[in-house]
C-alpha cells in the first residue's frame, strides 16, 4: 500500500487526467447499455409459464398481444384500420368481429358472450397479436407505431403500452433525481466540512465513480429502470463517508508531515485500513441480491456491488488528485465548522441507559410484529399515476367490454374434440371466468372455413391447440392467483403437459419467487455479512450484537408501513433490509471498533464510552444524512411509486439506523462489555 499512496501523491495531475479521459468510454457505454423495463423478463427461464410462453411466440407468433379500442362505426371503416394495423412492422395477427360480419356468417350466430367482449354500440375491439416478447425492441416500436395508427395512445392496451410509458416517465424524472440528490448533499457536505470547496470536488469524484459503473453494464447487456433509477443516489449515499474519511484524515495529517504529498500517502494507507471493512460488508450486502430467483436481484446486486469498488476505487485515487491539486483554493475557501457536536446526544446513552434498554425490548415486540405483517402488492401499473396513457386503456378496456385478464391455455393438438369440449365446460364453472374461447367449441365444420384465417391458426396449429380464458379478477390479486391454480390443476387433467399461460399466470409465478426470495435474500446477507464482520473484528460476540442492532432498524423501518396502513411494492419488501443493513452496518462497525480501542486503554467503560460518543456521533450523523439526502428528495419527487417506496424506505431507514447506532448500541456494548473484551482479547 506504501507503493501504491506515493505513486497517487505523487502524480495527482496524471490520476486527475487520466481519470477525466476514462470518461469518455464509460460515457459511451452509459449511453449505449440497453434498459429494460419489463419485471416479468426476470423470471427464471425454467419455470412451466415462460415455458409456455415460448411456446406461444415461436409455434404461434403471439409473443406478446394488444387490444385496440376503435369508435368507428361502419365494417368498412373497421376493416380499412385493420388493414393500416396489418402493415405495422411486428404485427403478426389482426382480427375483431368486423371480420366475421364481413363472411356469410350473421352476427346472431356468434355466442353472447364472445359479441360483449368485442363489441358494443360505441366502440369495437381489435385484437392484435405481435411477433416477439413484451419487452423486444420491435414489439415496443411497434406499439409506439400502433398507438400513431389509431391517433390515440388511449386506446391500446397492452403489456408494453405500460413499458413505453414507464420509459418516458423514468427518462423524465431521471435528471431530477440526480439533481436534487447531488442538491441536498451539497448542503449537508457544506455544513459537515470546514471548505466551499470541498463539497463540489468530493461529489464530482463520486460522479465520476457512478458515471464508471453505469458505463461498465454495457458489459452486462442491460439493466433494469429500477437498477439505473436507484443506482447513482444509492451509489452517493453509500461512498460519500469513505470521501469525507479521507479528507477528514488528510487534514489531521497535514498538521503532522512535512509536506502534503506526505500527509496524503498517510491519509491514503490510513483510509484504506478504516474503510476496507466497511466496504466490504456494503459489497456483500448488494451481492446477497444476486442469491434471488427473481433475477433482477442479479442485476441490481452486481450493479451496486460495483458502484461500490468504483467508489472505493476513485476515494483512494482520484480524490486524493483532486484534493492535491486543489489544495491552496481549498485552503482559500475554509470556513468555521458549521456542524454540531451533539453533545446533548453523546450524553443521552450514558446517562439513560437503563430507560433506553427498556424502550428497546418494549419496542422490540411491535417491531417484529409489524414486520412480518404489512401488505405487499405485486400489481405493476399500480406504481404508475393513473394519467398515463396505458392505465386509461386498460380502465376502459376493463369497464366497457370487462377484459381484465385474459389468459392463454395451451394443450397438445391430439387431446380430442369432446375432451377439449369438457374442459371448457369444467373451465365455465370456475368461478370468476366469465369466457372460455376454445378451437372445438368455436369452430365446427360448418363454421371453421367461414372465419377469418387469422382467428383459425391463432387458436390451432399441427402441434398445439390454445384455449382462451377471461377472468374478472385483477392481475395479481389473491383471487386470480388462487383461479389460476385450480385453472392449472383442472387442465393437467386433460393433458398432463398442458400450461397456462399469460401475464396473470406470470405474475403469479412472480408473487410465489419473490415470497421465496425475500427470506433468502435476508438470510443470506445476515450470513454473509456476519461472516466478515467476524474476520474483519476478529471476534463472534461482537458482529452477533452490531447485526443484532441494524435488523432492530430494519425491523422498526419496515413495520412503519404496517401501523400507517401503507401497501408497499413487492421489490421494495425484498431489497430494501439487504441495503440498509450493508449500507448501514459500518455506522456501528464504526463506533464499536472505536469503542474497543478505547477500552485498551481507559479501564472505565462509561469513559470509553464517552470518548467514543465524542469521536463518531458526528461521524454517523454525517454519514446517514448523507443517505438521507441522497434518496428522501427522489422519494417525494417521483411519480413511480416502485421508486419512490424504495427511496422512501432507505432514507427512513438511515434515520432509524443512524438513532439506534447512536442511542442503543452504546448501550449494548457496556452491556455486555466483558464478553466482547474478553472475547476480542481472546483471553
Amino acid at each position: 500500500m506504501k507503493k501504491f499512496s506515493k505513486f497517487i501523491a505523487n502524480h495527482s495531475i496524471l490520476i486527475v487526467i487520466v481519470s477525466l479521459l476514462l470518461l469518455i468510454p464509460a460515457t459511451i457505454g452509459y449511453v449505449n447499455t440497453k434498459i429494460n423495463y419489463d419485471i416479468l423478463i426476470y423470471l427464471p427461464e425454467n419455470i412451466e409459464t415462460i415455458k409456455g410462453e415460448e411456446i406461444l411466440t415461436d409455434e404461434f407468433g403471439i409473443g406478446s398481444y394488444a387490444f385496440i379500442m376503435t369508435n368507428s362505426k361502419s365494417n368498412k371503416a373497421i376493416l380499412n384500420l385493420e388493414e393500416k394495423i396489418k402493415k405495422v412492422k411486428g404485427v403478426n395477427k389482426v382480427f375483431s368481429i368486423a371480420d366475421v360480419l364481413d363472411t356469410t356468417i350473421p352476427k346472431s350466430m356468434l355466442p353472447d358472450e364472445i359479441i360483449d367482449k368485442v363489441y358494443n354500440e360505441d366502440e369495437t375491439v381489435i385484437m392484435v397479436t405481435l411477433n416477439d416478447s413484451i419487452s423486444a425492441d420491435s414489439t415496443i416500436k411497434a406499439v409506439e407505431d400502433l398507438r400513431e395508427t389509431v391517433s390515440d395512445a388511449n386506446r391500446v392496451s397492452s403489456m408494453t403500452s405500460m413499458l413505453i410509458d414507464t420509459r418516458n416517465l423514468s427518462n423524465k424524472e431521471m435528471l431530477a433525481y440526480v439533481g436534487i440528490a447531488v442538491l441536498l448533499c451539497l448542503i449537508i457536505l457544506t455544513i459537515a466540512t470546514d471548505s466551499y470547496l470541498v463539497p463540489p470536488l468530493l461529489l464530482g469524484n463520486i460522479g465520476v465513480a457512478i458515471l464508471y459503473n453505469m458505463g461498465t453494464n454495457i458489459f452486462l447487456g442491460q439493466i433494469s429502470y429500477i437498477t439505473k433509477a436507484i443506482t447513482a443516489i444509492l451509489q452517493l449515499g453509500v461512498t460519500t463517508d469513505f470521501s469525507i474519511f479521507l479528507y477528514h484524515k488528510y487534514e489531521q495529517a497535514k498538521k503532522k508531515e512535512k509536506n502534503n504529498k506526505n500527509a496524503m500517502e498517510v491519509a491514503i494507507r490510513e483510509t484504506f485500513t478504516s474503510v476496507i471493512g466497511s466496504s466490504l460488508t456494503t459489497f456483500a450486502g448488494f451481492l446477497a441480491l444476486c442469491t434471488m430467483d427473481l433475477t433482477l436481484g442479479i442485476d441490481i446486486g452486481i450493479v451496486m456491488a460495483k458502484g461500490v469498488a468504483f467508489g472505493l476505487i476513485c476515494v483512494l485515487t482520484l480524490f486524493p488528485a483532486l484534493l492535491l491539486v486543489f489544495d491552496k483554493k481549498i485552503e482559500q475557501t475554509k470556513h468555521k465548522n458549521f456542524f454540531p457536536e451533539f453533545k446533548l446526544l453523546q450524553k443521552v446513552p450514558i446517562k439513560h441507559s437503563i430507560i433506553i434498554l427498556i424502550a428497546f425490548l418494549i419496542l422490540l415486540v411491535p417491531a417484529i410484529i409489524g414486520n412480518n405483517n404489512y401488505e405487499i402488492y405485486y400489481k405493476l401499473d399500480e406504481t404508475l399515476p393513473e394519467t398515463l396513457p396505458f392505465r386509461i386503456a386498460n380502465s376502459n378496456l376493463a369497464k366497457k367490454f370487462n377484459i381484465i385478464s385474459p389468459q392463454i391455455i395451451v394443450i397438445d393438438k391430439d387431446i380430442k374434440k369432446d375432451k377439449v369440449e369438457d374442459l371448457t365446460n369444467n373451465l365455465e364453472e370456475i368461478k370468476g371466468i366469465d369466457l372460455v374461447l376454445s378451437p372445438s367449441t368455436l369452430m365446427d365444420e360448418t363454421t371453421k372455413s367461414l372465419l377469418p384465417e387469422d382467428l383459425t391458426s391463432m387458436l390451432e396449429n399441427d402441434k398445439y391447440q390454445l384455449i382462451l380464458v377471461n377472468s374478472t379478477y385483477e392481475v395479481a390479486s389473491k383471487e386470480l392467483n388462487k383461479q389460476i391454480a385450480d385453472i392449472s390443476k383442472l387442465v393437467k387433467k386433460y393433458d398432463k403437459k398442458g400450461i397456462v399461460a399469460g401475464e396473470g399466470a406470470l405474475m403469479n409465478d412472480l408473487v410465489t419467487i419473490a415470497d421465496h426470495d425475500f427470506k433468502a435474500v435476508n438470510y443470506t446477507s445476515i450470513a454473509v455479512i456476519f461472516v466478515i464482520m467476524i474476520l474483519v473484528l476478529k471476534s463472534v460476540s461482537l458482529p452477533v450484537i452490531l447485526v443484532l442492532v441494524i435488523e432492530f432498524a430494519i425491523f422498526i423501518n419496515m413495520s412503519v408501513a404496517y401501523y400507517t396502513n401503507t401497501t408497499l411494492p413487492f421489490i421494495a419488501s425484498i431489497i430494501v433490509g439487504t441495503i440498509q443493513l450493508g449500507a448501514t452496518i459500518d455506522y456501528a462497525i464504526l463506533m464499536s471498533t472505536k469503542y474497543l480501542e478505547e477500552r485498551q486503554t481507559e479501564k472505565d467503560k462509561k469513559k470509553a464510552m464517552q470518548k467514543t460518543l465524542k469521536l463518531t456521533v458526528p461521524s454517523v450523523i454525517t454519514s446517514a444524512l448523507c443517505f438521507f439526502a441522497a434518496t428522501i428528495g427522489v422519494a417525494l419527487y417521483t411519480k413511480i411509486d416502485m421508486i419512490g417506496s424504495i427511496c422512501e424506505l432507505l432514507s427512513r431507514g438511515s434515520i432509524i439506523s443512524m438513532l439506534v447506532v447512536v442511542l442503543i448500541l452504546p448501550v449494548m456494548l457496556m452491556i455486555f462489555d466483558k464478553f466482547i473484551i474478553k472475547k476480542k482479547e481472546g483471553k
